[in-house]
């Protein structure tokens, strides 16, 4: 079965290994000219803006790129960097404010811990996890988004892995099941049946019942709203990689199919999948988190369906042949402060309308680091 057009590795490669050296020089001059800076989006392509946060939700990814050069670098003073970045975030291991932790000590904690395999390091996840159990509603059964008791959403499905890891970790089976239990309402109401998603369902805090799917995001309740679909797609693989459970890899097949659907031949989405033609904004950071999320899905469906996973593997290649470009990449432009342009945060309240945002930033860099890691798992690359 042909996946598309070939994309030769001799092409490839030198864009993965310039974009990784962009990436080294946009993160140095932010850790260097604003130390204790955790932004999240450029304005005019400055991180130093005094834009709405909305919420506090990025810190992990810069720690996370942190990381991610540390293990690539020869310098030591990336490792120092990422110490010192994730140091910073120990604090909000206790932080009941956001759904978010999972985003926050996943990307900076865990390749932390992968690196020393200190106890200490794994015990900060541990209690970052168990913060974030606190927010199940038990007549819901789902985690509460930071907006409102009643509110689910999908974000929270990149989240839940840090509770499965915290559950894995301290044997507490209690734990686990309050994390499947919230994949499976997840699922149950925010999951179509086409594979698309709903930002954000709605419950009755008495009784427990769903009302409906609505959006902080989208379009409208009833669009696909990329990013979040995204997240879906690799969040539901992330949950399998500590299940084991073919419950969620079906789902996270079932997101990449209909993402890949209603991407078409354009590797780079809308921010919505629905939005109108006046509003149709590319959203680089949706492609980035899709190219990452389909290389580590590949990955897990290899040993199920080989021509899957080369399906995906392919077109995650493809997504990230075309980010790999000028039009995306800030390496000619110096005073461009981001790497990855043309991201959206939140269009309805013009928050990081077509800028670097962070996120983009770092799945961009995840994807490259998969790359160049396993060059011969590229499927369509020769």
């Amino acid at each position: 079965m042909s996946h598309g057009p070939r994309i030769s590795w001799s092409s490839l490669e030198p864009r993965l290994n310039r974009a990784l050296g962009l990436a080294a020089s946009r993160v140095e001059r932010l850790v260097t000219s604003q130390p204790g800076s955790f932004p999240i989006y450029t304005v005019n392509g400055r991180w130093r803006h005094a834009g709405e946060s909305w919420t506090e939700w990025c810190g992990g990814f810069l720690a996370g790129m942190a990381w991610i050069l540390a293990r690539r670098s020869s310098d030591p003073e990336w490792r120092r960097r990422a110490e010192k970045l994730s140091l910073m975030l120990a604090p909000r291991r206790f932080d009941r404010e956001v759904h978010d932790l999972g985003f926050i000590f996943l990307n900076s904690y865990r390749p932390w811990h992968q690196a020393t395999g200190d106890p200490a390091i794994l015990e900060v996840m541990i209690e970052a996890g168990r913060t974030l159990a606190l927010r199940f509603h038990p007549k819901g059964r789902y985690l509460r988004s930071f907006l409102a008791p009643d509110s689910l959403f999908i974000d929270i499905m990149m989240n839940v892995p840090l509770i499965f890891l915290a559950a894995r970790e301290t044997a507490d089976d209690a734990l686990r099941e309050l994390a499947r239990a919230h994949c499976r309402t997840t699922e149950r109401v925010l999951v179509r049946a086409d594979g698309g998603t709903a930002h954000e369902g709605i419950f009755d805090l008495e009784t427990g019942l769903f009302l409906g799917q609505t959006t902080q995001q989208g379009v409208a309740p009833d669009s696909t709203w990329t990013r979040g679909l995204a997240w879906s797609l690799y969040g539901f693989c992330q949950v399998h990689d500590f299940t084991g459970d073919l419950a969620d890899l079906t789902v996270a097949w079932r997101n990449a199919d209909c993402f890949l659907e209603r991407l078409g031949p354009n590797p780079i989405p809308p921010w919505d999948f629905d939005a109108p033609p006046e509003a149709r904004f590319d959203d680089s950071s949706a492609a980035a988190i899709a190219a990452s999320g389909l290389i580590s899905l590949a990955q897990s469906t290899r040993a199920l369906d080989a021509d899957r996973a080369d399906r995906y593997q392919a077109r995650a290649v493809q997504i990230m042949d075309a980010l790999l470009q000028d039009h995306y990449l800030a390496w000619d432009q110096p005073e461009w402060e981001g790497v990855l342009k043309h991201g959206v945060y939140h269009l309805h309240k013009n928050l990081g309308v077509d800028e670097s945002v962070m996120w983009g930033d770092f799945f961009l860099l995840e994807a490259v680091d998969k790359l160049l890691d396993n060059p011969a798992s590229t499927g369509q690359i020769s």
